[in-house]
């Protein structure tokens, strides 16, 4: 088929039935319901359908990002503006992606886009040179995070391998200590509790149960161990917060064992203003970020230790020479995200704002918590990140990677949609500042809603 040609589409959506577009007939089981609600979804959003036939002439799957990728074909967003996106079929949704918690600051904040003008047209993009503004940004991160030094790379997966190989430069070996469900970046996934299969290092890894102290200081005590690498709250897992026993249970092993304690804060340091090391008082030997950091662009970061983070200092050794490794990128140093990163830190993001923000999730989780007690549905995680499960059982609090209802996950998806949320469809939510209280709210009785409307499927109890 040439590129941009428009294929059939019998196979990819199904035919709208009569009941489909009818939301609140009562369905005869989920997988009914979630049917009805892929035919109004379909019918709703013919744009964004041929926008993607379109795509997989150039694209396979016509997909550059497989987490954006849904089925019967994705949404395609236009434009956003502060806590808002619009579709390419015009309608407007709360966005509750946030970017995968990238987007804190929402969409086209003054203060992001005066810095962006700024330096676009007073300094450049690219220099090809150190730039005064790296030291800048590199000592507010420092500050606010509690590193002795830092060093900027493109993206939270690049921090991630960065540290990996300073704690194996540092202790001189090889294995490292991860969790099942674990998300450290595209080549660094451990759902499962195995390496996907296009991880790097995949023989060097030990995995371990997560929220499971014994389990972690069992792996951490294995020979050969370098680094012992976590998330404060797994992303990948749905928001799933590690216990204060657990991280610092690993925090206590690894300093016994001589193991670099690396904790991955791409997607936590936004929940408090020192990250969620500081809302547990851990002192990890490093630490690896990304996400908002950049102010919406392209960015990633690690830092920690001093004597860790020497492994990368260029400069001749002369007293305690140590194996030194080289750390290239063309845009690790970008201008954009030097300033704008900066600015959104400092001028938007202050320890002040940040708390409240976070404050403001913990009550929107309290209020969920509520609404679906009694359930087979609840939400997890800290602060302004946030995630939905279903579970058979009705567990209320998730410790780990669990076995979910993904017919209801996928409903719970389509039918927020049709509420005007977006969310991305494994559940995950992420706040934008701005965001109204009401906006909140009104997500609050939209899960009520969905609940009641489907009690038959999601009341603890039932059988589908």
């Amino acid at each position: 088929m040439a590129p941009g040609a428009i294929e059939d589409t019998a196979a990819i959506v199904p035919p709208i039935s009569e009941t489909g577009l009818k939301k609140n007939i009562a369905p005869a089981s989920a997988r009914d319901a979630l049917d009805a609600a892929i035919a109004r979804y379909t019918a709703a959003n013919q744009r964004s359908l041929e926008l993607h036939r379109l795509a997989t002439g150039s694209m396979p799957g016509g997909n550059t990002r497989t987490q954006l990728h849904t089925s019967p074909f994705p949404l395609c967003m236009r434009s956003g503006e502060g806590y808002q996106v619009t579709s390419e079929d015009g309608t407007t949704y709360t966005d509750f992606v946030g970017e995968l918690t990238a987007a804190v600051y929402g969409h086209s904040h003054p203060v992001i886009v005066q810095s962006l003008l700024k330096t676009v047209t007073t300094v450049g993009i690219n220099l090809g040179a150190t730039i005064a503004q790296e030291h800048v940004h590199a000592a507010a991160m420092c500050e606010r995070f509690g590193l002795q030094r830092v060093r900027f790379t493109n993206c939270g997966t690049e921090a991630n391998i960065h540290a990996l190989a300073g704690a194996r430069a540092f202790t001189g070996k090889r294995k490292v200590v991860v969790f099942a469900g674990g998300y450290h970046g595209g080549v660094l996934m451990f759902a499962g509790g195995k390496p996907a299969a296009n991880n790097i290092d995949r023989d060097d890894f030990i995995i371990a149960r997560y929220n499971d102290v014994e389990s972690a200081q069992a792996a951490i005590l294995q020979e050969g161990v370098a680094a012992v690498l976590v998330e404060g709250m797994q992303g990948g897992s749905g928001a799933v917060p590690g216990t204060r026993e657990f991280l610092k249970g690993i925090e206590v092993a690894a300093k016994e064992a001589g193991v670099v304690f690396i904790l991955d804060e791409v997607m936590t340091s936004r929940v408090a203003p020192g990250g969620l090391a500081a809302i547990h008082d851990l002192h990890p030997d490093m630490k690896s970020f990304g996400k908002y950091l950049g102010g919406g662009l392209a960015f990633g970061a690690f830092g920690g230790r001093a004597d860790i983070m020497a492994t990368y200092d260029p400069r001749p050794q002369t007293s305690t020479p140590m194996p030194f490794l080289t750390h290239h990128g063309t845009f690790n140093n970008n201008t954009l995200a030097m300033y704008v990163g900066h600015a959104g830190l400092t001028e938007i993001y202050t320890p002040q704002v940040c708390t409240e923000f976070n404050a403001m999730g913990d009550r929107l989780l309290r209020d969920l918590a509520v609404v679906t007690a009694g359930t087979k549905m609840c939400f997890t995680g800290v602060g302004t990140v946030l995630g939905s499960h279903f579970t058979a059982e009705g567990l209320q609090t998730i410790e780990r990677e669990t076995a979910e209802d993904w017919t209801l996950k996928e409903l719970f998806w389509f039918e927020m949609m049709e509420s005007g949320f977006w969310i991305t469809r494994r559940g995950s939510i992420a706040l934008c500042l701005g965001t109204p209280e009401s906006e909140l709210q009104r997500f609050v009785a939209c899960v009520a809603e969905f609940l009641k409307r489907h009690a038959s499927l999601v009341v603890v109890g039932t059988k589908d």
